[in-house]
This record gives C-alpha cells, structure tokens and sequence, in this order.
C-alpha cells in the first residue's frame, strides 16, 4: 500500500557530497570494480585504500587509479596540503549529515512492515525504524524531482540479492537519504539509490551497484562493485 506523501526539506551533506565513497578507516575493492566520482579517506593515510593500485601524483595532494573513471581523484589524510584540511572537513560534513539525517525532527511512517520492505512503493517523508531493515526483489521511490525521503534506521540495511531500488514519478536519487546505525549490506547483484550515510562500514557483493553515494564512518569494502556519484546535492 503506498504511503501518503509527507513534503520534507533536504539534507545539506556540505563537501561530502564531492565524494562518491568517504570513509574514517579505509576503502577495500577485489574483482573489477568502477567509482565513476571522488573517492576519499580520513584520518587513516592511503595505505587504507587497497585494492586500487593507486599511482600517486606529482603534486602529492592526489591519485589516480583505474577503477577510480575519468578525472575523478582520490584523497588521504596524509597527502600533501591542502588535502589533510579538504578531508577532515569533509568528514566532519559527514558525521554533521548523518546526525541531520537520523534526528530529523517531524511526521514520520514508523515501522513499516516491521522491517521488511520488499516490494513496497514509498512515498515522500520521513520513514523511521528500530530495528533492521531489509528486502528483497524490489522497493520503488515514487515522487516528483522536488520531493524528498529521509530514512532512519536504528539497526542494519540489508538488499538482498539482485534487489533493486528503482525511481518513479520523476524521484531523484539526489533526494533520498539512508541513515543507518548498523552496517549497510548489498548482497549480489543489489542496486542502490541515494545517499547512504552508515554509521559503521557499507559493504557492496560481487555485481552490486550504487547510484548515489556511500558514506561511511567506518570503511566501505567492495568486490566487483559500480558506483556512480550523484550530479546534485541539497
């Protein structure tokens, strides 16, 4: 049954949202991977971000690497100045949007379907869970470009295998928002949309994909794995 649409504003996720992966403890990728945006890590040092062969540039203020598309670049806490400042504000944007995010104040749908999600079509607001959320096969967003879905989760996210967030109705996945306190989990074959920003570690299964971002006060780690930044933030 669809939800009545609740019209929120949006979270200002500030220079985080340059990033398509940030984490506090480092990126970890196998298999053929592809981060289409800006990768970043602090305080740990590059070291932390393995699985990338990552070539360092001149200038020591960024790398690059072949997973890592276009002019896309990747960021650690000890590459030279000014970039030590870029991620600790980064990070600190981080934690300030996901603290936005899992307090949101206001009308919320409480504990849909007891956690389990699958198949359901979401409207606009604010959803609200104490427990761990999941599904699996599909889960629609469905909404005009303005609208905007904040989701707070207390516990775990998990998409099961080859479950598949789609948009609808014009949604954006600029505008829908993942706060989770346990660990986010895509299973094989699972897409994602929006920004998702974890408390602890993302973790992404061989053939899973994310438009949107992932943000992690942990690590993210990745086995064959797409992720493709968000153009718009709010």
């Amino acid at each position: 049954m669809q939800s009545t649409a609740i019209y929120i504003t949006g979270v200002d996720v500030g220079t985080a949202g340059d990033f398509a992966i940030l984490t506090k403890t480092g990126v970890t990728t196998t298999g053929t991977t592809s981060v289409n945006g800006d990768m970043g890590t602090s305080p740990i040092a590059q070291a932390a971000l393995t699985g990338f062969a990552l070539i360092l540039d001149a200038s020591n203020t960024y790398a690059t690497s072949d997973l890592v598309k276009g002019t896309s670049k990747v960021y650690a806490a000890d590459h030279a100045a000014p970039t030590p400042t870029k991620m600790t504000t980064a990070i600190y944007d981080m934690e300030t949007a996901y603290n936005n995010a899992a307090g949101r104040a206001g009308s919320k749908i409480v504990g849909m379907g007891a956690g389990d999600i699958s198949g359901r079509t979401l409207d606009s607001g604010i959803y609200k869970w104490s427990s761990d959320v999941h599904f699996t096969g599909g889960l629609t967003f469905e909404g005009g470009p303005n609208e905007v879905w904040i989701m707070q989760i207390a516990g775990k996210f998990t998409a099961g295998p080859g479950a598949k967030i789609a948009l609808a109705g014009g949604a954006k996945a600029t505008n829908i928002f993942w706060a989770v306190a346990g660990a986010v989990a895509f299973d094989d074959g699972s897409h994602g949309e929006g920004m998702f920003l974890a408390k602890t570690m993302i973790s992404f299964n061989a053939g899973s994909s994310l438009n949107g971002a992932a943000l992690a006060q942990t690590a993210v780690t990745m086995i064959a794995t797409s992720i493709n930044e968000l153009v718009e933030n709010n």
